[in-house]
């Protein structure tokens, strides 16, 4: 791996700064219109999909640039690179590789000026770490498939306007993997039915969604029938391969080394204490193993290889690093720490409660643990098959 950065990419560092000197919002207000402002700001200079093809709307940035530009709104903590997160990380990445030019577009300039939210059906009730076993099933009537079934598990399927679907058109197959489809999906068909799950800190951000006769268009198939699979699996590898969470664990730590400043265990800073600073430490180092792992992902990218199985190491280290962090800042707020938001005493308004309590939805996202484990394993390793 090469740290190195040509002087066209450190001059597009600068002109990154410059702008955010200049556009971001100040204080870092989360105010609505500011950030709708900031956000047509940086549409206008095409970084939102700055890797992607200038023909569909792209910025046709390298990937070394858009690396620069999503460390540099990382550390100032601007607001996301556009707002239709499943559409950027997962649904247009698909469609760029497997889309018609009609579905190109149809939906990209719509996902990269976030007019709308895209949900992705895929776990469900009997079919969650072991996806490739799903039932829901599409029969192809004419010109239309007819959609039965549910998912679960469904990230703000109740605010989106479309589902990447994922259906069963085969049955009788020798691979599980075979003969399945993929869909996209109106989130108002006539027959689709969206019930919200409550998490336990309140928070309703997934959903189960049932299919009663739904008709689908052939034109929105995704790819070829029965190859939906590979579609899935493209999308995927697009979410796991992104370094970009690593920063937010960064600032995670960064919070919960400031809260062990400002609490106290045996009479002193919690931040003294040698027990927590020592996880401070193995933290720290996890953190950096997957900025390496991310630069490795990086390096096969810029060489033009594919991305494989081995990004789920950097997927299993976050979610476990997702909760260890939790139960750490828990820790350091001792008593305080059975605490909720609005009670006066709480330290940074409950954060690391609601944390505690809603971490399934960074956790499962994308897969669980086992299933991360289960690709190591068996792909990386090449151990047996659970």
């Amino acid at each position: 791996m090469d740290f190195n950065f040509t002087p066209e990419e450190e001059a597009f560092r600068d002109e990154v700064r410059a702008f955010l000197d200049e556009n971001l919002p100040e204080n870092g207000t989360r105010d609505m219109e500011a950030v709708a402002e900031f956000q047509r700001r940086i549409r206008e200079k095409r970084w939102v999909g700055f890797s992607w093809p200038k023909e569909i709307g792209g910025g046709g940035g390298s990937i070394m640039e858009q690396v620069i530009l999503k460390e540099e709104m990382a550390r100032r903590k601007a607001p996301a690179l556009g707002a239709c997160f499943m559409g950027l990380a997962w649904v247009a990445p698909a469609l760029i590789e497997y889309g018609t030019e009609e579905q190109k577009q149809r939906f990209i300039p719509d996902i990269l000026d976030g007019k709308y939210q895209w949900c992705t059906g895929y776990s469900e009730p009997g079919s969650g770490s072991d996806l490739a076993s799903l039932q829901c099933r599409a029969v192809r009537e004419g010109d239309e498939y007819i959609v039965n079934g549910q998912k679960i598990w469904t990230s703000i399927a109740m605010w989106s306007k479309w589902m990447i679907l994922l259906v069963r058109t085969k049955t009788d197959v020798e691979a599980k993997h075979d003969g399945i489809s993929c869909l996209l999906v109106e989130m108002e068909s006539p027959g689709l039915t969206v019930r919200p799950i409550k998490n336990m800190a309140g928070g309703d951000m997934f959903a189960e969604v049932f299919f009663d006769d739904v008709r689908v268009p052939v034109e929105n198939r995704l790819g070829e029938e029965n190859q939906g699979w590979k579609v899935t699996v493209s999308a995927l590898a697009h979410e796991r391969s992104s370094i970009s969470e690593v920063y937010g664990l960064t600032r995670s730590l960064e919070r919960i080394k400031a809260l062990a400043k400002s609490c106290h265990r045996n009479g002193r800073p919690a931040s003294e204490d040698p027990g927590f600073r020592s996880r401070f430490a193995r933290a720290d180092a996890r953190i950096e193993a997957m900025r390496l792992n991310g630069m490795r992902f990086l390096t096969k990218q810029l060489r033009g290889e594919p991305l494989g199985s081995e990004t789920s190491i950097n997927k299993l280290h976050r979610a476990q690093l997702e909760i260890e962090l939790g139960e750490l800042a828990l820790e350091i707020e001792g008593g305080l720490g059975v605490l909720v938001q609005g009670d006066s005493a709480v330290p940074d308004d409950g954060l690391w409660q609601r944390h505690a309590l809603s971490w399934p939805e960074v956790v499962i996202g994308g897969g669980t643990p086992n299933i991360q484990k289960n690709i190591i394993a068996e792909r990386v390793l090449g151990l047996p098959k659970d």
